[in-house]
């Protein structure tokens, strides 16, 4: 493979073949020019550039070291999840995590009001979020909000594989966000969001939505519905309100069964109060 150009000292663009692709690596181009053949144990990997032109835009416009930063906190990601992570989590997160350094030099901090829901829903991409900031003080001396380790953690989820949509999976973890807090409302209480109760409570929320999403039931014995309908009068009717709001504001009807097991995961958790 020669180099065709030079995006930067961690990047070029290079002719393999009929092909043109982007070769990314530490020092990849270092002390290199234009027609040079590249070092193969140098690149750790490699785009089609008809594929990826916002990518090539992307590494000529930022620092290197957001690449390189964001590049070790995919390997890192990769290493924790045991599994490779969609090729488009490069452009995605190196173009986020940049300009949120760039914010961040500014003063300007966004915030995360999913923060808690993904800390939750999410805990193993969220912890690499976390390493993700400390990583990016580390390296580069910029000390990003933690809101921004929730923002890595839905990249990192949605690129996995059957990860999902960014923009769906902002969307359930919403949606869940108002189920909790329309419960909490009902119920006029606030929940410990630190119990192994609340936890399963969300969880189940957002396997419920994934289950209507995919047209999927939640099995539960009719005889064992009628029992918590009258053993948990106050919790079911809880859960009612609760499903008759998401059916009005965001268009999702919840089945009877889905009802009995989320009025299971109120009583547990109003053990707690």
């Amino acid at each position: 493979m020669r180099i065709t150009k030079i995006l930067n000292n961690n990047a070029v663009i290079v002719s393999d073949g009929k092909q043109e692709k982007i070769a990314i690596g530490a020092g990849v181009a270092f002390n290199k020019k234009k027609k040079d053949i590249v070092n193969p144990t140098k690149i750790e990997k490699l785009f089609v550039v008809k594929e990826n032109e916002k990518l090539q835009e992307l590494i000529m416009r930022i620092p290197e070291e957001h690449l390189l930063t964001s590049e070790e906190i995919i390997a890192y990601a990769e290493q924790q999840l045991g599994t490779k992570l969609n090729e488009h989590i490069l452009l995605a997160l190196t173009d986020h995590l940049s300009f949120a350094i760039e914010r961040t030099k500014e003063g300007i901090h966004l915030q995360n009001k999913l923060l808690q829901e993904i800390k939750i829903m999410y805990r193993e991409e969220f912890n690499i979020g976390l390493w993700a900031i400390n990583h990016v003080k580390d390296k580069l001396h910029i000390e990003l909000p933690i809101d921004e380790a929730a923002f890595i953690a839905l990249h990192v989820h949605t690129m996995k594989i059957k990860g999902g949509d960014l923009h769906e999976t902002v969307r359930q973890t919403a949606i869940v966000k108002d189920m909790i807090e329309a419960i909490q409302h009902d119920l006029d209480i606030t929940f410990d969001e630190n119990t192994l109760a609340f936890e399963r409570l969300m969880t189940h929320l957002r396997f419920a939505l994934n289950r209507v999403n995919h047209c999927e039931t939640h099995s539960l014995d009719q005889e064992m519905l009628a029992m918590i309908k009258k053993k948990f009068k106050r919790s079911y009717r809880c859960s009612v309100n609760v499903a008759k709001k998401i059916a009005a504001n965001h268009g999702i009807e919840l089945p009877p069964e889905e009802l009995g097991y989320i009025t299971l995961h109120i009583e547990r958790l109003k053990k707690y109060q």
